[in-house]
């Protein structure tokens, strides 16, 4: 009988997993998930081969202050109603079809650019990708958790995570394969594309029956308190409020030091376009998975801090792989252990990060505090890498990648402090 009694909780865990809304979130995961790489990732291989400086790699990096910035227009995407969309579709939905036609727009502006001949319309192009994106960001994370119930947030949180690495190895992979056989600007019109998934998903999942709140009081400054200051006050009331946006900073920043010049050092190693989306993109995004899965049982069991600590402490000294690949040159067997380590490493972290980030959030607040969180998490791949390309000037190879391992350092020791000053759950 005891038997049996464990087994159903199993299960019913397993069964949540192929619910039609889990799936949304799945779907909708991916959608969130395509756009990244373009802004950096992907659009950095392309600057590289068509031999845009590293320094101005580096500085392509600032395209993504959308993702800083979110949380500035989050209480809008919130609360305000679209005129005639709303009515029809919801507050959740037209924002969400809103913003990912802009993203079609956006992603296909990039085919008509090429950085060979003026790399100036190729940021443009890409800075409105970023801010779609974005905002794209800010009506998905408020459609999952109002769709969700209070138990399948933990199973939803996971189904993101997995439809966001789908999202980046179909625009990284993807874009890379379609890039070598037809040229950049079919990867870019194919990337444009493959939005009709968040499309069709928003289109076919219902709106959430959660209302809108409605402010205490009438006007503008009614709406401002209650959709702008309620919520970062409410955090700010919280014990070490401070030092947890300053951790929330620092945490990923050695990991994105390093990430926004990897393939910068592909390129520069020798590896084909091929090989760089067979190793890093298709074998990278299977051990992302597989450290996504093993963070997520770290929490489980251990909690969101320590669990923070022993996934940055991996994470950290993951990034010391690309010194040995640097020393090694082009060597793919090599190629495959670099990307394992560091991308299994990088996806503990990211779970029991998502997990911590959830946490943090006011179900009051729950849009506007999650944007605020997740733009400040974005700094580190952003405004702070941005001097990634310069620093491999400065230092070579081997010693950048030996900064960006001890740049992950200070996150670290702000954890430390946080897990002695804060109350233990």
């Amino acid at each position: 009988m005891g038997r049996m009694q464990r087994e159903t909780p199993r299960r019913d865990a397993i069964a949540m997993y192929f619910q039609p809304r889990m799936l949304a979130v799945l779907f909708m995961g991916f959608a969130s998930g395509l756009p990244l790489p373009l802004t950096y990732g992907t659009l950095s291989f392309w600057l590289a081969e068509a031999g845009v400086s590293r320094t101005a790699i580096g500085l392509f990096a600032l395209i993504g202050l959308s993702y800083n910035l979110k949380f500035v227009w989050s209480p809008i995407m919130d609360r305000a109603r679209i005129p005639w969309l709303t009515a029809r579709l919801g507050r959740r939905r037209s924002w969400a079809l809103l913003t990912q036609l802009a993203l079609v727009a956006a992603i296909a502006s990039l085919a008509l650019t090429d950085p060979k001949v003026d790399p100036w319309p190729v940021a443009f192009a890409a800075v409105f990708v970023a801010f779609f994106s974005a905002s794209q960001d800010i009506v998905i994370d408020a459609f999952r958790i109002e769709l969700l119930r209070p138990e399948e947030q933990g199973a939803g949180a996971a189904a993101t995570q997995w439809g966001y690495r789908f999202g980046l190895m179909a625009s990284s992979a993807g874009a890379l394969y379609l890039a070598e056989f037809g040229g950049w600007r079919l990867a870019f019109l194919a990337m444009a594309a493959l939005m009709a998934v968040g499309i069709a998903t928003v289109l076919l999942t219902r709106e959430p029956a959660v209302p809108a709140k409605a402010p205490s009081g009438r006007g503008i400054a009614a709406w401002l308190k209650s959709a702008v200051v309620a919520p970062f006050a409410e955090f700010m009331t919280r014990p070490q409020w401070l030092a947890i946006l300053l951790f929330v900073v620092l945490y990923k920043f050695g990991d994105a030091l390093a990430g926004v010049m990897a393939n910068p050092f592909y390129v520069e190693m020798g590896f084909t376009k091929i090989e760089v989306a067979n190793v890093s993109k298709l074998f990278g995004v299977a051990a992302t998975l597989a450290g996504l899965a093993a963070g997520g049982a770290l929490v489980f069991r251990w909690g969101a801090l320590r669990s923070l600590l022993v996934c940055g402490l991996a994470q950290m000294l993951s990034n010391l792989m690309y010194v040995v690949q640097t020393m090694a040159g082009h060597d793919v067997p090599l190629l495959f252990a670099t990307i394992g380590i560091e991308n299994f490493a990088g996806g503990m972290g990211s779970a029991a990060f998502v997990a911590y980030l959830s946490g943090l959030c006011n179900v009051a607040f729950t849009a506007t505090q999650y944007a605020l969180l997740s733009s400040l998490a974005a700094v580190g791949r952003t405004t702070l890498a941005s001097s990634s390309g310069w620093l491999v000037e400065q230092l070579g190879w081997i010693w950048f990648f030996t900064a960006s391992t001890l740049a992950a350092a200070p996150g670290l020791l702000v954890l430390l402090w946080l897990m002695r000053k804060l109350p233990r759950r």
